[in-house]
């Protein structure tokens, strides 16, 4: 295939396939397999994003520009750098396991289910591939309307409590950062996002704008202390949607911070860096507190994902502490470059265990820790796999929890010898909270009848874990494809965030 129109084949592809089944409906027998081949046909199409990427350049690749509405000077303009193209391959790799996962599980409207996921997937394409602001706003705010549906129809008994929640919280915010882009329309004459990280802006502009993308951005992380509607949304989703939430759409809020806020209002940044690094630790440190509480399985890993996704935050953050401590820009390329590999990762960690907390569920109907006991006793198999998670969730040396965590904490070093040490507490309370779960759950003898007549892993079950484990060691062992693809970009980076716009 051409290398232009790839990324569109890669966002309509699986929108348009969405779509058929949604027209034909119920009469379409044999959906999940339509659904595994689109989604699989859709990531091996992916795969020339990195087997063609040149990692030695900043530059936008793979772009295709047309006008869309020429009157406003509106494009359908898309292009990758290494900032984006890892988290594509995610989302093309994460939606096949999906769609197997809900495989024997979905039995209400299966054909609506599995079409709401890829239509998902293609806007989230468009999410991380559109260089028109307009562009990324639609593509943006159209990812509401599948995951509000999955949550609301194919969720637990408070679902539609949960996605009134999380679709008000998320648009809410969205408002907020559209206002920011008409202004920088204004100020540029397009919507190119290119070119807004070029605009001049002075001081008393750079806060406002700055501002808007936070609480666009600080919502989908979620930061502290916007987070409160991901625990809900997490416990009433289906597992599916679990996954994709916690593995890519909490991604989108770590990638406009990259995108849009950090070269797009650098002085701004600099300027409100203490509260970013504020908020970011507020919710490495307190919010591990609060998963030790938690008694749901479910709750206990969405809260550890808000821990998790402090880090990306601090690493992007960190970079002005380093910077007015020592002017190391080599530490703020280390901060930037792990809070994105911390990205990824986190979409393999978190993915995986919400995929374990359903093969549990899907066997005995609740996620109370303290309805099990013993289960590696009847199911070793999975047992060892949700033991790997879990370390790998405590930053395990050797896991991909460890890559990322470990970069942000050495940047922070760098910073401030304090804010290195309240980060770290992650590695112990992550260990905390996730052990304790482990132990109480899989350790020790058989609680109950319930546990002893569980059944071991199907060979759809085993396949799944199976790839999510192999992402989480690879990354943890040969981190270097992942960090050296996003390189030239984080320099470039680097280099915008430094350049004063004053």
């Amino acid at each position: 295939m051409p290398e232009f129109g790839l990324l569109s084949v890669l966002i309509w592809l699986p929108i348009l396939g969405g779509t058929v089944m949604l027209i034909i409906g119920e009469r379409s027998g044999g959906s999940q397999w339509f659904a595994l081949a689109l989604s699989v046909f859709t990531f091996v199409l992916s795969v020339p994003l990195y087997a063609g990427f040149d990692s030695g350049t900043a530059d936008m690749q793979f772009v295709e520009r047309i006008p869309w509405i020429p009157a406003f000077r509106v494009e359908y303009f898309l292009g990758i750098d290494g900032l984006s193209m890892p988290l594509i391959l995610l989302t093309t790799f994460l939606t096949p396991i999906v769609v197997l996962a809900g495989w024997e599980v979905v039995k209400l409207r299966p054909v609506q289910y599995f079409a709401a996921f890829l239509i998902l997937e293609g806007l989230m394409i468009g999410v991380f591939s559109a260089l028109d602001g307009l562009l990324f706003y639609v593509f943006w705010e159209a990812m509401l309307v599948p995951m509000f549906l999955i949550i609301g129809v194919w969720g637990g008994e408070r679902r539609v409590y949960a996605t009134i929640k999380f679709f008000l919280y998320t648009f809410l915010g969205s408002v907020f950062m559209l206002l920011a882009l008409i202004y920088l329309y204004l100020q540029t004459g397009s919507y190119n996002i290119l070119a807004f990280h070029a605009v001049p802006l002075s001081m008393a502009e750079q806060i406002p704008i700055f501002l808007a993308f936070l609480f666009a951005f600080a919502v989908k992380v979620p930061m502290w202390p916007v987070h409160t509607w991901l625990p809900d949304a997490h416990v009433e989703a289906p597992t599916g949607g679990s996954v994709i939430l916690a593995a890519i759409l909490l991604k989108m809020g770590g990638y406009g911070f990259v995108r849009f806020s950090l070269p797009i209002t650098p002085d701004a940044s600099q300027t409100l860096a203490l509260l970013m690094i504020a908020l970011s630790l507020m919710a490495v440190v307190y919010i591990g507190f609060v998963a030790l509480a938690q008694q749901d399985m479910k709750k206990l890993i969405a809260y550890s994902s808000i821990a998790h996704m402090g880090f990306v935050t601090l690493g992007f953050f960190i970079a002005w502490a380093i910077l007015s401590r020592t002017g190391d820009t080599a530490g703020i390329g280390m901060g930037i470059t792990g809070g994105m590999v911390q990205m990824v990762s986190h979409g393999f960690i978190s993915g995986a265990l919400f995929l374990c907390v359903g093969v549990l569920y899907d066997r005995l109907h609740t996620r109370e820790i303290g309805a099990y006991g013993g289960v590696v006793n009847t199911m070793p198999i999975f047992a060892t796999f949700f033991v790997l998670f879990a370390l790998a969730n405590a930053g395990l040396p050797g896991t991909s929890g460890f890559v990322g965590e470990f970069l942000v904490i050495l940047a922070s070093f760098r910073a401030n010898f304090w804010y290195a040490l309240l980060a770290g507490t992650t590695l112990v309370l992550g260990a905390a909270y996730t052990l304790w779960m482990i132990k109480r759950v899989v350790f020790g003898a058989v609680a109950n009848d319930g546990v002893a007549a569980l059944r071991d892993l199907s060979v759809r079950e085993f396949m799944i874990l199976a790839l999510m484990a192999g992402g989480v060691l690879i990354i943890g062992l040969w981190p270097a494809p992942l960090v050296d693809v996003m390189s030239a970009s984080v320099d470039k980076l680097v280099v915008q965030v430094t350049q004063s716009k004053l």
